[in-house]
């Protein structure tokens, strides 16, 4: 499982309709899948963010049937019940969302978790807890992506915890471009995760193939 989930986490886009002013979701979702993201969350949160819950539903119903035709993981950001609702892959909550054992109850054993971290207390405790598929760690650099990101936390840090072997595959984010990826798969994260690296690419095929380039067995 833990393989699966590594290989999941390479390049993790995130996004919701607040994310992509000038185009529609589904669209760059489209074209990210077809340029080989390995998994995408939605993330409908912060100002331009969809509100009414059917519209949020709908959409989220649409991102999910593009991932399903691509072969790729649909996780929902928070919402575990809109996660069940649809039948998500998965769902990724924070440390201020619902309480995570809860998170993992309500998900059941065809969900997989994913857990938010930004302090080695946090992370230690994410460690001990087995319903955690995954742990999210960021942000590693200054974000604009969103509006109640935590204190940026530096690749030092990343070191850190990835020197502590982890037994759950780690995957890094927060202000990560494609200048950045190189440094940040330098620490040995399984993963990196992406919003406006990819939704403010004017070439997205272009920007997904040179973030997976720089995959850790390459630098």
């Amino acid at each position: 499982m833990k393989n699966e989930i590594e290989k999941m986490l390479e390049l993790y886009f995130i996004a919701g309709t607040q994310d992509t002013k000038d185009r529609s979701l589904p669209d760059v979702l489209k074209e990210a899948l077809e340029a080989g993201i390995t998994c995408f969350q939605y993330r409908e949160k912060g100002q331009g963010s969809l509100t009414d819950h059917e519209e949020i539903k709908k959409m989220a119903k649409t991102c999910l049937d593009l991932c399903k035709k691509a072969g790729v993981p649909f996780v929902v950001n928070d919402d575990v019940s809109l996660a069940v609702d649809i039948g998500a892959d998965g769902v990724h909550v924070g440390q201020d969302d619902l309480a995570i054992e809860e998170t993992i109850d309500l998900a059941g054993s065809d969900m997989f978790v994913g857990l938010s971290v930004n302090n080695l207390k946090e992370f230690k405790i994410a460690e001990k807890i087995d319903g955690v598929s995954y742990i999210g760690i960021g942000p590693v650099y200054s974000t604009y992506s969103k509006a109640d990101a935590k204190e940026t936390i530096g690749l030092g840090f990343i070191e850190k915890v990835v020197a502590q072997k982890s037994k759950k595959p780690i995957v890094a984010i927060g202000g990560i471009s494609e200048e950045r990826a190189v440094l940040v798969r330098k620490t040995g994260v399984s993963g990196i995760a992406v919003i406006s690296a990819i939704t403010k690419s004017t070439d997205i095929k272009k920007t997904v193939t040179t973030l997976k380039k720089l995959n850790k067995n390459e630098v």
